[in-house]
């Protein structure tokens, strides 16, 4: 499995809008090849989203997915280009 994690600085109004259309971002990242799961993370200044998947490519694809979305559905938000970590998952586990 594959990990991006995509991380917005200064941008507290794009996770305001995310989050008040989850619908429309379920529907544009349940649709990634090899999708495993999404969270999207809010902290004081941005925020994070974390998109898992079975391979790289799947990685890949959801950041062009979420950049399009973004620029094409939120352009008045967008604030800087996200920060990318991507790699690959050691290990998971939760409860």
């Amino acid at each position: 499995m594959y990990a991006v994690i995509r991380r917005y600085e200064s941008a507290p109004a794009l996770f305001d809008e995310l989050a008040r259309r989850e619908q429309d971002v379920r529907d544009v990242i349940l649709g990634v090849p090899g999708f495993v799961a999404y969270y999207l993370v809010r902290s004081g200044d941005g925020g994070a989203s974390i998109t898992i998947c079975q391979d790289q490519a799947g990685t890949a694809e959801s950041s062009r997915r979420a950049r399009d979305w973004i620029v094409e559905n939120l352009p008045d938000v967008t604030g800087t280009a996200p920060e990318l970590t991507e790699g690959e998952v050691l290990f998971n586990f939760g409860q």
